[in-house]
């Protein structure tokens, strides 16, 4: 499991930089990609990562709905950075991927929050998640 581990850190860190350039995620991780394979130095980035992001990026416009929806006393752009995007990777992994147990998906954010975040992160994250794990089955509309 250290592999999924590492493969959604690194879909949360192109989430990131495609958020802090204003580029789009699609883009940035095909820069990922071919930095890869033309720089020894740099990590492969796994067919993990590139699901993760394609499908966030697939259905971006409905997460940032959910969280924005569902964020008490946030909005989505006075969010910190990291905050949003860790909710943005969080969401898509815990309502279309079917595969990865609910509880997994929450225990990753909340780590990926506790290495990158504040202090009050963990707990929100786990909170915003969690209110849509039990939303989830209304949740998924096209």
């Amino acid at each position: 499991m250290a592999a999924r581990n590492t493969a959604r850190k690194r879909a949360f860190q192109i989430l990131f930089e495609g958020d802090q350039r204003g580029a789009d995620v699609l883009t940035v991780l095909a820069d990922w990609i071919r930095l890869s394979r033309s720089d020894t130095r740099q990590p492969p980035v796994s067919e993990y990562t590139m699901q993760l992001v394609e499908g966030y990026a697939e259905h971006a416009k409905r997460i940032d709905e959910l969280i924005a929806q569902y964020a008490v006393g946030w909005t989505l752009d006075r969010m910190p950075v990291v905050d949003r995007n860790i909710l943005r990777l969080g969401a898509y992994e815990l309502i279309w991927v079917d595969e990865t147990p609910d509880a997994v998906v929450l225990d990753e954010m909340v780590q990926l929050a506790k290495e990158f975040s504040t202090d009050e992160s963990p707990s929100f994250v786990n909170g915003l998640l969690g209110r849509l794990k039990e939303l989830k089955p209304s949740l998924r509309r096209a």
